[in-house]
This record gives C-alpha cells, structure tokens and sequence, in this order.
C-alpha cells in the first residue's frame, strides 16, 4: 500500500552538490524510518543514511561530513543533500521506507525504483 519514488538525480562534477528526494505515499499509519542505500556496477547495495520518525539520523563513515538527511516540510517526505561529490559517488541510489515496531524491529519495508547520481572527474 506503500509506494516510495526518488528524484534529482543526476550529472555533477566532482566537488558540486545534488539533492535527491524521497516522497512515500499510500496507507501510512504506523512508526516509519527512512533510509539511503546506493548501489554501484557489479557492487552490492550499502547504506549510507537513515533518519527515524523522531528526526534521529545516522550516515556510513564513506558519506559523513558530506550528505545530509532531513525531513521536508512535506508529508513523507525525505531529502538527501549530496555536497562535495567525489567520483566514487556514482552509483544508483535508492529510498527506502521501514515500518518498525516501538523496539525498532521491521515491520515492512519498502524500496524506490532508485534515481542515478553521476559524478564526473
């Protein structure tokens, strides 16, 4: 009942900026947490930010100091800011939605189509 679409992916130069967008829409009446993943060529998806439905966020080491996640002002929505890109960035980056439990235990989950992020050098 969830459906989850990225944009504002594309071309950048190395050291330039992006902003993707996660907009979640449908039946959403529980606790959700939302998450980043990239996934490159012949590699395996990883995690690069979360922030949770009380505004908690959380980024891998390849990524901090560098992306930013936050909440817009928009009903389910979520912004990732890529700033200072670097050509290791490339990859097709992907929203994901969790429905959890009051312990942090997944309830559901649900995945974008992913939005490319090419940055040249």
């Amino acid at each position: 009942q969830v459906q989850v679409v990225e944009s504002g992916g594309g071309l950048a130069q190395s050291g330039g900026s992006l902003r993707l967008s996660c907009v979640a829409s449908g039946s959403m009446s529980g606790v959700y947490t939302t998450g980043w993943y990239r996934q490159s060529p012949g590699k395996q998806r990883e995690w690069i930010a979360g922030i949770s439905d009380g505004g908690t966020t959380n980024y891998a080491n390849s990524v901090k100091g560098r992306f930013t996640i936050s909440r817009g002002g928009a009903k389910n929505t979520v912004y990732l800011q890529l700033d200072n890109l670097k050509p290791e960035d490339t990859a097709v980056y992907y929203c994901n939605v969790a429905e959890i439990t009051v312990s942090g235990t997944l309830v559901e989950e649900f995945w974008g189509q992913g939005t490319q992020v090419t940055v040249s050098s």
